[in-house]
């Protein structure tokens, strides 16, 4: 029977590549995405290649989205196997200054809305009984701590930690969650902080061990792997997919 993923955030960046991955490998995609248009474009794409993918509008920030969300997955495949949190924002700010609202507003999308997600996707796999894998989108902020992100590398932290605790909690239930924490990824996003003058591409390359910036594929790849047999006794982690920026501490 063919698997189905969810994938919040799928209508661009780390997401799109995603859903193309999985797609590519014979799992039916769901496209999750505030944006409708975007997850419409992402699916259709995928439709187009042959590929069983549809588009639904989420809010994650949502309690109820996300449970919607969950049930067009099964409406459109028959069951749900798994997901993959890839929605997220950036908006580096000073803390001095951090409005009350910038601030829950990076809570909602980053920390609440990936427990909404997992929770309504946990709740459909524990229904089906036939366990599953969930991957949240991660940051090395969860570990490294960034100025003008103190939201952002908060989010992630509780990120890091809401993976160990569902991954302890839903092993009864066959159900793994990993988290994978890339570096600066070459998405939209991180190229408008660039331009933005937020990040110094130049500096960011010369930081990495590897020496460039992480690619959509790179976390791909490693969420794919998360997602397969061949993790079959991986759970509670975080893999890094950072080029070695959190090991290196030379100056």
């Amino acid at each position: 029977m063919q698997k189905s993923i969810i994938v919040t955030g799928g209508g661009s960046g780390i997401g799109k590549n995603v859903c193309e991955a999985l797609a590519n490998e014979g799992y039916g995609v769901l496209v999750a995405d505030l944006r409708l248009d975007a997850a419409q474009q992402t699916a259709q794409a995928l439709a187009a290649q042959g590929h069983l993918a549809t588009a639904c509008a989420v809010d994650i920030a949502s309690q109820s989205d996300c449970a919607a969300m969950a049930q067009a997955a099964v409406a459109a495949f028959g069951r749900v196997d798994g997901l993959v949190n890839c929605a997220g924002i950036s908006k580096p700010v000073d803390s001095l200054v951090c409005s009350a609202d910038d601030w829950q507003r990076m809570i909602d999308i980053q920390l609440n809305g990936a427990f909404f997600a997992a929770q309504a996707v946990g709740q459909q796999l524990v229904a089906q009984g036939t366990g599953g894998a969930l991957v949240f989108i991660s940051s090395t902020n969860a570990e490294a701590a960034f100025p003008r992100r103190a939201s952002y590398c908060a989010a992630k932290a509780g990120v890091a930690m809401l993976t160990k605790v569902l991954a302890i909690e839903w092993a009864q239930h066959q159900i793994r969650v990993n988290a994978v924490g890339p570096a600066y990824v070459e998405t939209e996003m991180t190229l408008r902080n660039i331009a933005a003058g937020n990040v110094s591409r130049e500096a960011i390359e010369k930081r990495i061990p590897l020496g460039r910036l992480c690619k959509p594929g790179d976390v791909a790849d490693a969420v794919s792997f998360l997602l397969s047999d061949k993790s079959s006794f991986i759970t509670g982690q975080s893999l890094y997919v950072d080029g070695g920026w959190l090991a290196y501490g030379y100056f």
